[in-house]
């Protein structure tokens, strides 16, 4: 297969049109995925729009959205933690209400188990670094803890975001 003008202006059009580079290899024929990576980072394209998603690939992703939402059903997960008069609020700064922190038994990866929470403590490339290491939750890597800080539903984050947005642009103006 070679690249004609035509291919290659049907792969811009496809690639800008949000498409991914495997649904553009099936489109063109006889081209595999890493070729129409390859040629588009030969042509230097970059900006395209966001890519569709599938109703298939929706429904896929939906139980696992409802799987979430049956866990967290009925409990208020995080709120946001106090600061210091003057400090900004970050999307970062969250703390779990109704479950105890944990004390961390700083594991090092060999002591981890299907069983033990894999929440990293530190600094990857310090000596220091460990995990969690208490009792993971059934089915999760990490604690029941460090759950409710991994996984926020997204509406959730996204409001606490946008009121310590909001309290930070407050904040400026005075």
């Amino acid at each position: 297969m070679s690249w004609t003008d035509e291919r290659v202006d049907l792969l811009r059009k496809l690639w800008t049109e949000g498409l991914s580079a495997s649904q553009i290899a099936a489109e063109l024929g006889g081209v595999t995925r890493n070729a129409v990576i390859g040629k588009v980072h030969r042509l230097g394209l970059s900006g395209r729009a966001k890519p569709a998603q599938s109703a298939a690939s929706r429904q896929k992703r939906a139980p696992r959205a409802n799987a979430y939402a049956k866990r967290t059903t009925g409990t208020k997960a995080l709120a946001p933690a106090a600061k210091p008069a003057g400090e900004a609020a970050s999307s970062r700064s969250a703390v779990v209400v109704d479950v105890p922190e944990p004390k961390l038994l700083n594991l090092n990866l060999l002591q981890l188990t299907e069983s033990t929470c894999k929440w990293p403590i530190g600094d990857p490339q310090h000596d220091d670094f460990a995990f969690c290491g208490n009792t993971a939750r059934d089915g999760d890597p990490y604690c029941e803890y460090h759950c409710r800080l991994a996984y926020q539903p997204a509406a959730d984050r996204r409001n606490r975001e946008k009121r310590a947005a909001d309290a930070n642009a407050a904040s400026q103006r005075v």
